[in-house]
This record gives C-alpha cells, sequence and structure tokens, in this order.
C-alpha cells in the first residue's frame, strides 16, 4: 500500500435499512439473503406504476433518539430524523460518548439532498393559494398562503441538517460539511473526511449518508422520469442487477453513517477496528461510456497501492435499469475483465439515493470482516450486454483483503473506494 502516517480506519457503524436496523440484524439479512423490498405501506402508492420501494419497517425517531434531543424533532423532515438517529446509532456503536473526544477533534461529513415537502405542510398554503381549487393565485399566495406556512419549514428539509442536528447533539466543533451529489454522495462524503483526517484536521469524522424517498412527491416525480421496475406482484424479485431480463430499479429509504478515524488515535482509546479505508477516486464519465468510470476505479487501485488481482470482490451499484448496469459492467470489466466476482447488494432495499454509497459499502466492511461474502439476489440469467461475473447464490468465502465499492450517478459522475480487512 501507499505509505501514509495517518491512516483512515471504520470504528462504528450506525444503519437504518429495509432488511434490519443494527450491524448484527443487517448482517444476518444479507447472509440470509433477505430482501427488504415491498409494497409501500407509509401511503397509498397504488396509482403509480410502480409502488414497491425498501421501506425502513416500524422506524420511530421520537422511541430511538435520546430524550435530551427529542423536541428537535418537530424541526426535522424523515429524511433528516434517518440521519441523526443513524449518527446516534454509529457514536455508540464506536464507543464514542458526548465529551469524550476534544470538541475540535471530531467533525463531520454528511450525503444528503434537499428533501421533497410533505404533503400536510403545505397542504393550507395551497388550498389559500388556489380559492377556486384549480388555478393557483400568485396575489393569493402571498396575501393568504404565506402565513400558512410554518416559520421551521424550509429547516425541515434542507440537505445538511443532519450534519447540523450532530454537531449540534454532540458538540461536535471540527469540520463540518454536507454533500449532495446524488448517489455517490456517501462515497464523497467518506473521501473528504479521509482527507481531513489525513491532513492532521481531525482525529474521528461522523461520516453518513440519509434520505427517504417514500414521499408521495419523490415517488411520482422517478415514476415519471427513471425507470424503475414494474414488478409490483413479485417485489422480492423486482431488482435484478445486471440480469437479461432486468426491467429497473426502486427507490428505498434509510441511512447508513461510520465513525472513520485516525489509526493511532483508534488504537489508543481501544477501539474495534472494523475495516481500513486504503484509497479511492473520484471522476465524471460524462457519456456513461465506461472508459471513465474505468479511469476512476484505477485510479483508486492506485491510491490504494494494488493490483486488480488483489480484490476480492467488486461492489457494484447494480441498480438494475437497462442502461445503468450496461454501463457499470464495461466499466468494472474494462479494468477486471471477468476474473473478479461482482456483488450487488442494491436488489435488497432498494435504491437509497445519497445513503446508496454507504450502505452498499456496510456490506463489504462486513464481508471482509466476516470472512463471507452473500451472494447477488436476483441475478438468474447473466445479461450479454453486461461483461462481467457475478456472484449469486450461497455466500462463499472472502479470500482476499481487499474490496472495491464503485457507484455513479445519471450525470456520470462516478466514485470507487477501496476497503481493506483488518488484521493487524
Amino acid at each position: 500500500m501507499v505509505s501514509n502516517p495517518r491512516r483512515t480506519v471504520l470504528t462504528g457503524f450506525g444503519v437504518l435499512s429495509p432488511i434490519g436496523s443494527t450491524p448484527e440484524a443487517f448482517w444476518d439479512a444479507l447472509v440470509a439473503g433477505a430482501c427488504g423490498v415491498r409494497t409501500i405501506s407509509l401511503f397509498d402508492a397504488s396509482v403509480l406504476p410502480c409502488h414497491i420501494a425498501g421501506e425502513v419497517p416500524g422506524f420511530s425517531a421520537k422511541a430511538m433518539i435520546d430524550k435530551a434531543n427529542r423536541r428537535s424533532l418537530n424541526a426535522m423532515a424523515r429524511t433528516v430524523e434517518l440521519g441523526v438517529i443513524g449518527s446516534q446509532l454509529a457514536m455508540q456503536s464506536a464507543g464514542i460518548a458526548k465529551g469524550t473526544i476534544p470538541p475540535d477533534r471530531i467533525g463531520v461529513e454528511f450525503a444528503s439532498l434537499m428533501g421533497a415537502t410533505e404533503l400536510n405542510d403545505m397542504a393550507a398554503a395551497s388550498k389559500a393559494a388556489a380559492p377556486d381549487g384549480d388555478t393557483v393565485s400568485y396575489a393569493a399566495w402571498g396575501a393568504a398562503g404565506l402565513s400558512e406556512i410554518t416559520p421551521l419549514w424550509m429547516l425541515k428539509y434542507l440537505p445538511n441538517m443532519p450534519a447540523c442536528h450532530t454537531t449540534i447533539f454532540y458538540d461536535i466543533q471540527g469540520p463540518s460539511n454536507t454533500q449532495i451529489p446524488g448517489d455517490t454522495s456517501g462515497l464523497v462524503a467518506l473521501f473528504e473526511a479521509a482527507r481531513i483526517l489525513r491532513r492532521g484536521a481531525a482525529d474521528v469524522m461522523v461520516v453518513g449518508g440519509s434520505e427517504a424517498r417514500l414521499n408521495p412527491i419523490t415517488l411520482s416525480r422517478h415514476n415519471l422520469f427513471v425507470q424503475l421496475s414494474k414488478r409490483n406482484d413479485d417485489p422480492t424479485h423486482a431488482v435484478r442487477p445486471f440480469d437479461a431480463a432486468r426491467d429497473g430499479t426502486v427507490l428505498g429509504e434509510g441511512s447508513a453513517v461510520f465513525a472513520l478515524e485516525e489509526l493511532d488515535h483508534a488504537r489508543n482509546r481501544n477501539a474495534t477496528i472494523l475495516g481500513e479505508l486504503a484509497g479511492w477516486a473520484a471522476g465524471v464519465d460524462r457519456g456513461k461510456k465506461g472508459p471513465g468510470l474505468a479511469r476512476v476505479i484505477r485510479n483508486a487501485l492506485a491510491s490504494a497501492g494494488i493490483q486488480p488481482s488483489d480484490v476480492d470482490h467488486v461492489n457494484a451499484h447494480g441498480t438494475g435499469t437497462t442502461a445503468g448496469d450496461a454501463f457499470e459492467a464495461r466499466g468494472i470489466a474494462e479494468v477486471f475483465g471477468r476474473d473478479v466476482p461482482v456483488f450487488a447488494p442494491l436488489s435488497r432495499f432498494g435504491n437509497l439515493g445519497a445513503a446508496s454509497g454507504l450502505m452498499e459499502l456496510a456490506c463489504s466492511v462486513l464481508a471482509l470482516k466476516n470472512g463471507l461474502l452473500p451472494g447477488t439476489l436476483n441475478h438468474e440469467a447473466p445479461a450479454p450486454d453486461c461483461p462481467v461475473t457475478v456472484h449469486a447464490g450461497a455466500p462463499r468465502p472472502t479470500t482476499k483483503p481487499f474490496a472495491v465499492k464503485v457507484t455513479y450517478t445519471d450525470l456520470g459522475q462516478c466514485a470507487a473506494a477501496v476497503v481493506k480487512r483488518w488484521d493487524s
């Protein structure tokens, strides 16, 4: 590996997901081949072409949040709640209590996007602005509509709110940033946190991603503009990564949060180390042809000081979309050919947007830690336009110390992280 005086390790993990909301339950579900994609229950979505998704069952922020912070829930949308609770769980997992780390030596990097407004927050204002029930009157909006919107409305939905509330709850006074480049946001947040640790600006970083995409507005928009699966009668088999019969993705919700820590600092406090972030890279494949993604993967391998032959598996985004999977497979194949197996966990919990990168990465971190790689769900007939070897079926032992996590956006932004099994 490339020598660096400040190595970065993962020392805590908090998760809220459709397949489990503790690290143990999440891992057990992965090994068991469980799927959290189901008919949406949060609201009636049956009129939409796709009304299945990865929903976090029974989530209640009020029941989970520390009592001292409960009043703050009034200013949180579901995306923010998921992120804040995920951060709380990660801090607990890492054994970091408020005040145990000097406030200026711990920071936050979070991935989150602008949340869609909950319908009840705008209902009264919309009614006042359309007195005839049809046409919106801007005069009526200004005269009567604005007064119906709570002053805290915007603060519920801003992308930086998960990071903001986390810093307040834990008196975190180090670097605090929010990353927003779509599905790559989580990995980009992880990379920036690692840079902060390596340049000595902090000793611990809380790195997370959260998104609640099961909102009537969000789901309606994605049904119009995104290739979503129509397998409403068979949700557990809906998302089919790199499969010849794939017909689209499904949305999901959740959060995944890591504690990222400088190695010596982690050792000095006897922290449990889950794995090491060994390298990373980001870039753009504007035409989504494959070579740009391949370049990003090669740069990530170079930053870790390893070769493709050192990699146990590639953790792909694997959304199950026709064009997306073909693009991703071309980029992966250009670097690894068919020699390195591809694992695509998204089919278990749906596309979580800003939370996807870290949720998917967690699967590989746990796989390396436990020495076992779960199979990819719903990959039955390899697609001719996806020239990769997908690991499906029963879990298999991990045989090499490195995994590469790949993700991308519809605009061609790409990111790749290299994680290493922790042996010493």
